[in-house]
């Protein structure tokens, strides 16, 4: 099984993250560097779902005009 921390192309690891930070402060989370184990499953759940849906959100805008 594969480690799901690790990124598929590591060049995005630092974009990821500031990503990340972004969305949580979009959210009302507060993050801060390094373990954020301390924050709720409900709040790390809001930041991982609103990255998603932004992710294909541009991935959707990228594809106007292709077909």
């Amino acid at each position: 099984m594969a480690n799901n921390n690790q990124s598929l192309v590591a060049e995005a690891r630092n974009g990821l993250d500031k990503f990340k930070f972004e969305v949580a402060n979009e959210v009302g989370v507060t993050l801060k560097p390094g373990y954020n184990g301390d924050i709720t499953s409900r709040d790390a759940g809001r930041i991982g779902g609103n990255m998603v849906k932004k992710m294909i959100q541009s991935y959707e805008q990228s594809l106007i005009g292709r077909f």
